[in-house]
């Protein structure tokens, strides 16, 4: 069996056609933006709302960092 196929605490992503990590690692996707797919795609399954914040804290994060930027 190969890590990806393997899950730790519960089963939310085992279902998916792609899991979240699969597009991460594919696309090479930045931690902070990896997090906001992570928690965008299982907040239905696992946690609610509580995961939809904290995927907005990670957007919140990005845009404070971008902003410094300009």
């Amino acid at each position: 069996m190969k890590e990806i196929d393997k899950q730790e605490g519960g089963d939310h992503y085992r279902n998916m056609v792609i899991q979240p990590i699969e597009f991460i690692l594919a696309n090479k996707i930045p931690h902070c933006e990896a997090c906001v797919i992570k928690y965008i795609t299982r907040w239905k399954m696992k946690n609610g709302i509580e995961d939809l914040r904290k995927a907005r804290h990670y957007i919140d994060i990005l845009i404070e960092n971008e902003s410094r930027k300009s």
